[in-house]
This record gives C-alpha cells, structure tokens and sequence, in this order.
C-alpha cells in the first residue's frame, strides 16, 4: 500500500489530498481529546502509535505500491472508538512519510485507504454487532475484532487494486494474479492478531477498550430463585 508519488496521476491525488484534508479536519473537530488527560490512556495510544509505525515501516512487496503490511485500524476503533482511531493513524502516517516509507503528495490516498476506509468499516462492522446481534463476549471478539479486521484488510485490498488499475499503473489482470490473493494472507492475519489483542485487552484491562464494557459483556443471567 503505501504509494509513492509516482505512480499515480497527480490529478488522482490532489482530489485525495482534498478529500482527506476534510476527514482530517472533522478528525481535529470530533475527537475526544479530553479521554488523553487520563495519562494511562495517553500513553497506551502513544504506545499503540509507535508499534503502528515501525508496522507500516516494515513492508514487503517486490514493485512499487505492491506492497503489503499490517494496518491496525481495527484494533485502534475498537480501543479508542473512530476519531480517535483516526487521529492516531495520522500520527503514523505523517511518521512513515516523513522517515520515506510514503510520498508526500500520496499522503491523502494513503490516509483514505489505509486509515479512513478500515477505521469506517469497523466502525460500521461494530455498529450493526451492537444493534443486531446479542450482547456476548464472543460475539465481541469474533465479529467485532476478528471478522472485522479480517474484512478491513480485504477492503483495503480491494481498494488499493481498484485505484491502480483505473490509473493505469498496473494493469488489473496482473494485480488480480499477482497482488489481490496475498491480501487473504495478509487478512487472516490481521484478523488473528486483532482478535488475540482483543481478547487479552478485555480480559485484564477492558478500561482501555472504549467500545466493550464488562456489565453489558460478561453479565450473568438472573438467579431463578431470588431474581437477582
């Protein structure tokens, strides 16, 4: 993922830069700053910031924009809720540009693909869980974490192949062959270590997964003696 800046047409990114200039903007509006004052939380997402960028980092592919690496959106939604999630996938993609990993004049279409379109769908994923289907622990952690970081990853995917191939830097029956299939790979990881992190975090510290609570969770059913 990750583009460089000359692979796709300058027209593509400037409207990238503008549309992402905006979910920027709304990011700086939206964002529950005042959650960081709880210096635990604040250092968890600086912590969770640092991993992500030496993530990003660390890329394997073989040309250039063909390349792959863990994306994170899902873990950050799910602990932080979306505005922060994204505030902080800023944070590691201005890093990741500045050290060189990523164009500058790619930075809006990597911010759209690698942040705010898996931040929205997990959000989405996360949405329709917490509507739809019941209020249990496992429901949580395998729709929420697992199926979501795993559809994340292939929408992403997906994305990044749809947006080369209309520019014509690749063409599409190569990046179907070549570059679409190693995205279920890299789903399924995605998805495993989402889900394992979930787990462990709602396990001993569900304080810092904003969108889980123990009470609605982990509640027992009422005693059919005292009704308690």
């Amino acid at each position: 993922m990750n583009f460089p800046d000359f692979l796709l047409p300058s027209a593509l990114l400037w409207v990238a830069n503008a549309l992402a200039l905006v979910v920027i903007a709304l990011v700086a509006l939206q964002t529950p700053w005042r959650r960081l004052q709880r210096p635990d939380y604040l250092n968890v997402c600086m912590a969770v910031a640092v991993a992500l960028m030496l993530v990003w980092s660390v890329k394997a592919g073989v040309k250039p924009g063909l390349d792959f690496h863990l994306l994170g959106g899902t873990l950050l939604t799910l602990m932080f809720g979306p505005w922060l999630a994204l505030a902080v996938l800023v944070l590691v993609l201005l890093a990741v540009t500045i050290s060189g990993a990523a164009g500058w004049a790619s930075l809006g279409i990597n911010f759209l693909l690698m942040a705010a379109l898996p931040v929205l769908l997990s959000h989405t994923i996360f949405r329709i869980a917490d509507t739809r289907l019941p209020n249990h622990l496992f429901v949580y952690i395998f729709v929420n974490a697992f199926l979501g970081a795993g559809l994340a990853m292939a929408a992403c995917g997906l994305a990044a192949v749809a947006v080369l191939s209309s520019a014509g830097a690749y063409s599409g029956s190569y990046l179907g062959a070549h570059y679409l299939p190693y995205f279920i790979l890299m789903g399924w990881s995605e998805a495993m270590l989402t889900g394992m992190l979930i787990t462990l975090l709602v396990a001993y510290r569900p304080g810092l997964v904003c969108t889980f609570s123990d009470e609605r969770y982990l509640k027992t059913k009422p005693d059919e003696k005292t009704g308690k």
